[in-house]
């Protein structure tokens, strides 16, 4: 069994705001507001989330297996 890092620094791609979050574990977050510039973040085309497209770390489910359970 893989461990799983709940802990991610989210960076946004407007200000270069950075932010340490906690991901959740049986949620996936589709929308995320920067705390720099107030900019409204959403996955890239591809990804399941805003932690897969701008954190540091990717979701839970996609550390576990590769792909988003959302």
């Amino acid at each position: 069994m893989n461990t799983v890092t709940l802990e991610t620094t989210l960076v946004c791609p407007a200000c270069g705001h950075e932010a340490p979050e906690t991901m959740p574990t049986d949620a996936c977050q589709y929308f995320y507001e920067c705390g720099g510039c107030g900019a409204l973040l959403r996955p890239e085309a591809g990804d399941c989330c805003v932690y897969c497209s701008y954190g540091s770390v990717p979701c839970p489910p996609v550390q576990q297996d590769g792909n988003c359970s959302c």
